[in-house]
């Protein structure tokens, strides 16, 4: 399972993570910061849970790309 959790408060809008996985990523135009498509928000994190190993790459790329290291991609 990959297992994909973004903490979205602290977006700075960069845009990177569209970038690299635009199937599991893209930019709120409420307030210019990134959404994590299909996730589950719990206290200020959301979390996406997918048996889905396709998107593991891209979405690594995206926590790599990152300059505020708000994504965590974990495969279990």
């Amino acid at each position: 399972m990959v297992i994909i959790t973004l903490q979205r408060n602290k977006c700075i809008g960069c845009n990177y993570c569209v970038e690299m996985a635009p199937q599991q990523f893209q930019m709120s135009k409420k307030d210019g910061k990134t959404v994590l498509l299909h996730g589950q928000e719990k206290k200020g994190f959301f979390t996406l849970k997918s048996n889905d190993y396709s998107i593991l790459e891209a979405c690594e790329n995206a926590s790599k790309a990152c300059p505020v290291n708000i994504i965590s991609v974990k495969n279990k």
